[in-house]
């Protein structure tokens, strides 16, 4: 893992000062210099060539939206964009996964010193992980609503999907769902992000996918057509077995740091000996190599994206180095690998 080498870009003096506090007290991010505009930035990007940008999406002038598209463009690179987690600054932010960003931090609305430091405590770790993540040459174009690549007469077969991911993980989960069927297999994903931009993920997705796609629910079952993303960070999710299963929504300390965690979800698969086919994507840390391995224990497959061409490799690659991994597949063959192993056409 290379240092960060960090150009902060925000049209306020104080919030500059505060980003550049908070990132430079993180081993291995050096800040190399600040911009308050795009022009500001674009020079600096030029001259000083970091490795990552961190992007206010409100600027006067071209604002960071525009920016961010220029930037995939003509000189791509990892960007953190910093927006408020309004309605509007969730959209905004689905816009810039859209476009590339490698990640959407929310930015304060109120910013003392204290509340900023509890608030981005995580911050530098995000633009360290950015800084060694794998970028996108050009924007990918979302297409229309679909039936999925297995067509609407798609037969599930009773195993179920486990998804985990966590930075990088809207833009990998879009590419997965937009090949579901409507009829796809019951599916439980774990997705670590703000709560805000989750529930607007799943917003759209619903409407842009051909299967439904809903917020996990304690009680919720899991039947074929649906997929029940947990995003709770106060709440793991496990499965409980039976006819058909059911999510149970748990309040217990985090995981290795995880809550909810993946691990736990794939541990309550593997430990019911409910069939299911697993997989890790994108994302920070090592949350559900233990559980994938587990799976992997007890006979069931287990996939991880590939970690050159996950957004964020570090949780693929510990689970591939957890010995827990049947078969690394880029996302296009990972979706179909889900599908084929958990039903077929008919």
């Amino acid at each position: 893992m290379h240092d960060a080498r960090v150009l902060v870009v925000d049209d306020s003096a104080a919030m500059r000062a505060l980003f550049c506090d908070v990132l430079e007290q993180t081993k291995n991010v050096i800040v190399i210099g600040t911009a308050a505009n795009a022009d500001e930035a674009r020079d600096q990007i030029a001259e000083l060539r970091p490795n990552v940008v961190t992007l206010d999406v409100e600027m006067p002038g071209m604002s960071g939206i525009e920016f961010l598209e220029e930037i995939m463009e003509t000189n791509p690179m990892p960007v953190v964009m910093l927006s408020s987690l309004t309605q509007s600054g969730t959209e905004t932010s689905l816009k810039a996964f859209e476009l590339g960003a490698v990640e959407c931090f929310p930015k304060p609305l109120k910013a003392t010193p204290e509340q900023f430091a509890k608030q981005v405590g995580k911050l530098g770790k995000i633009v360290l992980a950015a800084a060694n993540s794998n970028v996108r040459d050009k924007p990918r174009n979302r297409g229309p609503k679909a039936e999925g690549e297995s067509g609407p007469d798609y037969a599930p077969n009773g195993k179920i999907a486990a998804f985990s991911t966590s930075m990088g993980g809207v833009d990998a989960l879009t590419e997965v769902l937009m090949q579901y069927p409507k009829n796809c297999p019951p599916t439980v994903i774990i997705l670590q992000t703000e709560p805000a931009l989750a529930e607007m993920f799943i917003t759209r997705a619903d409407k842009d996918c051909a299967c439904s796609i809903k917020a996990a629910a304690d009680g919720a079952e899991l039947t074929a057509g649906t997929v029940h993303i947990a995003f709770d960070p106060n709440k793991h999710v496990i499965v409980e077995p039976g006819i058909p299963a059911k999510l149970r929504m748990v309040e217990r300390d985090p995981v290795e740091g995880f809550r909810p965690s993946a691990t736990l979800l794939f541990g309550s698969l593997s430990r019911a000996g409910m069939a299911t086919i697993g997989s890790v994507l994108t994302g920070m840390g090592e949350d559900g190599a233990k559980g994938l391995k587990l799976l992997k224990a007890a006979g069931f497959r287990t996939l991880a994206q590939d970690r050159s061409t996950a957004t964020v490799p570090q949780a693929p690659e510990a689970a591939v180095e957890a010995g827990a991994v049947d078969a690394e597949l880029k996302l296009e063959d990972l979706a179909k690998d889900v599908l084929s192993n958990c039903g077929s056409a008919a």
